[in-house]
């Protein structure tokens, strides 16, 4: 820039030198070409070059944008001087480490979301653990009640439902009043075991020698069969002592709920009466639920009761354990059934839904997410968004399997809170904040 500048300035000089020598033949322009030309003043007095080029040339350098080239000159041969001293490795490494120090202090902002704002980007955080999938080995399956947290309330009398107190999808506690039910078995079976409680109880405060021992047993068995006729009916302890009592109430008793659950399979119609052992609605607890998957003969080789398995419903996937295989084929579909559970927190799924089963694989290692887990980084690769204390931060992943939906990923930390649902929202929220984060 400076030679340039120089030129520009020679130009002009010899450009007014010859402006001044043609006015010499032509006396009369003579002072209008001296009075617009400063040079060519200088140059009819004849004054030296360098008279005037080295005042030009100080004035030159003390312009700013000439004093910054020469401090950032000034600065590069120092560091050349710096890296002359000390071995190249370790200059390459302190280059590298500083640019790493950039990229944190870059990198370390996180994004923190309100809970309104999770709520309303749909935001949802799973703990994973390190697990050993294979995205081939799938099996269909259905979701079904968990069997020992279910229970069906069938009375095993003929009975009249008198009242209801609850309605079909209901979630009752423990003990609460289901339904009222009544009619002549039932007030047959109360009138037997209030007769055979008294018989019982006048007996067993008779000596020995007044009554003998085959009719002391026969009383206290024909107290103890009407006892279990009345818990055969689903009432409780506590309604049955109160019935001794209270005679007058026979008749008629409340069911109550025997478990807390949901209300299900409720077919109980006011006035209708059922038969013995008719089920009459089914309590369950959704908390937990059971699937049942059909796999082939050759999966059903790597399948061991008690390793883990994943479930994929929808947009969710749940980490399960298998509790029981069948160990027989059925002759027309010629697959096993295999049972596995898992813990249904807020009862977000249900019993009857379709799913998919993941089968564990040793050969293969990773965590099994989504394609809603996943987005692009500004580097073009993929990334997850990971949930700690500070906020969301993204971390780049290996993907290395995908099948139906689903992705084998490497590169995250045991049990670390992945986003799998709301991560577009994230990665739009970290476009927009001008920064993208990398676990470089």
């Amino acid at each position: 820039m400076k030679r340039a500048i120089i030129a520009t300035l020679m130009l002009g000089y010899c450009c007014s030198a010859s402006v001044y020598a043609q006015s010499i033949s032509i006396p009369s322009t003579v002072d209008s070409a001296m009075a617009y030309s400063p040079l060519a003043q200088q140059s009819a007095n004849s004054e030296p070059f360098a008279s005037w080029l080295q005042p030009l040339m100080n004035q030159f350098n003390q312009l700013p944008e000439v004093k910054a080239l020469q401090a950032k000159a000034s600065q590069t041969q120092l560091l050349i001087q710096a890296a002359d001293k000390v071995p190249f490795n370790d200059f390459i490494e302190s280059l590298e480490a500083h640019d790493h120090e950039e990229a944190e202090a870059e990198h370390s902002e996180a994004l923190t979301l309100s809970a309104a704002q999770r709520e309303l980007a749909g935001i949802e955080v799973v703990k994973l653990a390190e697990q050993s999938f294979s995205l081939e080995a799938v099996a269909t399956a259905t979701l079904v009640v968990d069997r020992n947290r279910t229970v069906t309330l069938a009375p095993q009398l003929e009975v009249r439902v008198l009242k209801r107190h609850v309605v079909p999808g209901q979630e009752v506690a423990q003990g609460q009043a289901i339904l009222t039910l009544g009619g002549a078995a039932v007030a047959q079976a109360q009138a037997d075991y209030i007769n055979a409680a008294a018989q019982w109880s006048r007996i067993k405060r008779m000596s020995s020698s007044a009554v003998s021992a085959s009719r002391r047993l026969q009383a206290q068995v024909d107290a103890e069969l009407k006892r279990a006729t009345l818990e055969a009916i689903k009432m409780t302890a506590a309604q049955i002592n109160a019935l001794e009592s209270n005679p007058e109430t026979i008749g008629s008793y409340q069911l109550l709920a025997p478990i807390s659950g949901r209300v299900q399979q409720d077919v109980a119609m006011l006035g209708q009466v059922f038969v013995g052992g008719t089920a009459l609605m089914q309590l369950t607890d959704e908390s937990h639920l059971w699937v049942e998957a059909q796999v082939t003969p050759t999966q059903a080789e790597k399948v061991n009761v008690g390793s883990e398995a994943l479930v994929r419903v929808g947009q969710h996937s749940i980490e399960a354990k298998i509790i029981g295989r069948s160990h027989e084929l059925n002759s027309v579909t010629r697959t096993e059934q295999i049972l596995v559970a898992f813990e249904n927190p807020g009862h977000v799924l249900h019993a009857g839904q379709f799913a998919e089963i993941y089968l564990s694989d040793n050969a293969k290692g990773g965590a099994v997410l989504p394609d809603a887990a996943l987005t692009r980084g500004g580097d073009g690769d993929w990334q997850v968004f990971v949930e700690d204390g500070d906020g969301f931060e993204a971390v780049e992943v290996e993907v290395v399997e995908r099948q139906r939906g689903m992705n084998l990923v490497r590169g995250l930390a045991p049990n670390a809170k992945v986003v799998i649902s709301g991560a577009f929202f994230l990665a739009s929220e970290q476009a927009k904040a001008g920064f993208d984060i990398h676990n470089h």
